[in-house]
């Protein structure tokens, strides 16, 4: 009964904190006063859940292995699944006779695409720089594969913005904001190029 207990526990205060996070960073029909107590208590439940301690610490990296192998961090935001993704990668494909081309991660099926959003909107939230990059770096890598003959290839990552609705109807639409770009060469490390 404790083990179900703990596991009722901890999806309810995942699904919470993920809830809360959406509401604090998005557009919502919400007021503001609501968006910031959002964040505040998204805030609050993440250090209650140990995200704030060291990523060394052994109670943080057992809660963390459980959580991932529950499929407890993730799947619990309750918004509908077929709201489109709040990040993009673009791959810039260099090749050495200097031809450019512009290519997006491509998916096989309607829901490979959707994992490849839940993706993305994790690489364009992760906090850790040298994460973001690994997960951006193995995207990029099956660009090389498809296109032995590229010089480099410039991955730029960034985040969609939607119109408030005033703005829509005043002929506004969604636009992006730039994020972060690597640059990846045969044989080297990536390297970040900028971000903020």
């Amino acid at each position: 009964m404790a083990w179900l207990a703990l596991q009722l526990l901890l999806i309810v205060s995942f699904s919470c904190r993920d809830t809360l996070r959406v509401i604090g960073e998005g557009p919502t029909i919400l007021p503001v006063w609501f968006k910031n107590f959002s964040h505040k208590a998204q805030t609050i439940l993440s250090i209650g859940l140990g995200q704030s301690w060291s990523a060394s610490n052994p109670v943080r990296e057992a809660l963390n292995t459980y959580v991932n192998v529950a499929g407890i961090e993730t799947g619990y935001g309750y918004f509908a699944p077929n709201v489109p993704g709040g990040y993009r990668l673009v791959l810039e494909l260099h090749y050495a006779d200097g031809r450019v081309e512009y290519e997006l991660p491509q998916v096989r099926s309607v829901a490979a695409g959707l994992r490849m959003a839940g993706l993305l909107d994790n690489i364009g939230r992760t906090p850790n720089d040298a994460m973001r990059e690994v997960l951006v770096k193995t995207l990029a890598e099956s660009s090389w594969r498809k296109h032995p003959d590229l010089k480099s290839i410039r991955a730029i990552v960034g985040s969609v913005r939607l119109p408030t609705v005033g703005q829509f109807e005043e002929g506004e639409r969604r636009s992006y904001e730039f994020l972060y770009a690597y640059d990846f060469s045969p044989g080297n490390d990536p390297a970040e190029t900028q971000g903020h």
